[in-house]
């Protein structure tokens, strides 16, 4: 699985790229590191609290955990398409919407992908103060303030140290996570627990929208984590590496979330930190699960914060044609946004629970269009043959706006709404459905079928072979190609 990393103990601390392109030289990092990172970043309090949903909004244990698996699968299947793409374009995943939408016109997308970001990172926040509250003996608002520091910390040193933190993450994680299902499973009859089976389509149709609308919802960031790896890294291997990490580790986290609720009475939803700690026991054990939980949440909080850091840089340059972000930059730019996140935090952490619910369904409005727009351009019409240097070119081959791509983006989100059932909205064709939210189905599958069908007619020029920006060592080999170099 793994793909040799050359020279990764040269490479500085501090990341210095930010949006740029990443030229072979300083490409590095194994498959391994997808998987785990991956992995930890799903082993995390808010996977739990995911799960747990589907039976405290009235699933049973059993068909709940089929219809969290079957969501597992197929949003982790988007999830691993764009991950895919990272080694091979060397590029942040929401640059290449570029494509699809125009050089001024992937800003759209990108800003409700920045919405999302914020709405994780505060949510995450959360459930983090409370385990830091608990730890330290202070409140859970003074939780939510040192959480953040740290979240600060580890967006501004950049990809080297996020995946690190992965890599510990995934560790800490398994070790907890062995240690509270021994613990559940000695004081609750999981057996006596799957064998109530009361099978209803809502019940499960909801279990597999939280499954899949949480792995859908990495999509726009998961190829910031590897566009580092080497551009021959296998795309297959790729897929199935940071695809594994994220299904196995959302999966695991679901299942424990599923029978906490299901053995907790009542007591789960407001209390979701403590309850899961007290699983495990008291005292210097509690106190250790405190820690693993916060930790857990170091990884998921930082993407979330490093994928705004992007998306906002994304932008910015979109409209200036370049963007060098300097270090001192990058800091503001995640002040500003974890603050902002920890601003919603503050306020909104009394009412968690159902406004967490209600917050991933709807985001699925908003991401699945994207999302299928740029799998079937990338995979199916340009087949991987993008101009990178024209995305930064507003006058390029991409131009400033993409009408055929933000006219189907624009009814992928519209076609949805009369399909989704959250607190935020209730679309008219919800009761007939039988309260089924199935809107991130019809979000998928018809922006996907239309943008195929009228972009093989329509899409703008699209180049024999993939362009990649020349490199140093290409230019003065090859003087003759000015400006560009082509890959196979």
């Amino acid at each position: 699985m793994a793909t040799s990393s050359t020279g990764a103990s040269s490479k500085p601390l501090i990341e210095k790229r930010s949006i740029d392109y990443i030229p072979e030289a300083e490409r590095h990092g194994r498959l391994l590191s997808q998987f785990t990172l991956w992995m930890g970043a799903n082993l995390q309090i808010t996977a739990i609290v995911t799960g747990a949903l589907a039976v405290v909004l009235g699933g049973d244990v059993f068909w709940s955990l089929i219809g969290l698996l079957i969501g597992q699968l197929l949003g982790g299947g988007v999830m691993a398409l764009h991950a895919a793409q990272g080694p091979r374009l060397g590029l942040p995943q929401m640059i290449s919407s570029r494509v699809q939408f125009g050089v001024y016109g992937a800003a759209i997308p990108i800003v409700l992908v920045c919405l999302m970001y914020l709405g994780f990172t505060a949510t995450g926040t959360v459930l983090s103060g409370q385990a830091l509250g608990q730890l330290f003996g202070v409140s859970d608002s003074v939780g939510i303030l040192i959480f953040a520091s740290v979240i600060v910390l580890v967006t501004v040193l950049g990809y080297r140290v996020i995946h690190f933190i992965g890599r510990v993450a995934s560790v800490i994680g398994v070790i907890a996570f062995v240690y509270l299902f021994a613990r559940l499973i000695s004081q609750v009859d999981v057996g006596a627990l799957l064998q109530i089976r009361h099978f209803s389509w809502s019940s499960f149709l909801l279990a597999v929208s939280l499954a899949a609308s949480w792995q859908i919802a990495f999509g726009p960031y998961v190829a910031d984590y590897s566009r580092y790896l080497p551009s021959k890294t296998s795309s297959v291997k790729t897929f199935f590496a940071a695809g594994a990490g994220s299904v196995i580790g959302a999966q695991v986290a679901m299942i424990l979330g599923v029978f906490a609720a299901a053995s907790a009475n009542g007591q789960f939803a407001g209390h979701e930190v403590a309850y899961i700690v007290g699983l495990g026991g008291a005292g210097a054990t509690a106190a250790l699960l405190y820690f693993s939980i916060a930790f857990g949440k170091v990884t998921i909080s930082t993407l979330n914060s490093y994928g705004s850091f992007m998306c906002i840089a994304t932008i910015i340059s979109g409209f200036r044609g370049h963007l060098n972000v300097t270090r001192l930059q990058r800091l503001v730019f995640v002040l500003v946004i974890v603050g902002a996140a920890t601003l919603i935090a503050l306020l909104g952490q009394h009412s968690f629970l159902g406004a967490f619910k209600s917050f991933i369904l709807f985001l699925l409005a908003f991401f699945t269009p994207w999302s299928a727009i740029n799998l079937v351009d990338y995979y199916c019409i340009t087949r991987e043959r993008y101009d990178v240097p024209a995305l930064a070119d507003p006058n390029g081959r991409y131009g400033r706006w993409n009408a055929l791509g933000i006219s189907i983006y624009a009814l992928g989100v519209l076609v949805q709404l009369p399909f989704i059932a959250t607190k935020f909205f209730t679309g008219p064709l919800v009761a007939a459905m039988g309260g089924v939210d199935i809107s991130w189905i019809i979000g998928l599958v018809v922006p996907a079928a239309l943008y195929y069908v009228l972009a093989k007619r329509w899409h703008s020029a699209v180049p024999d072979q993939l362009i990649l920006p020349v490199e140093q060592d290409t230019v003065d080999a090859q003087p003759s190609r000015a400006g560009r170099v082509h890959a196979a």
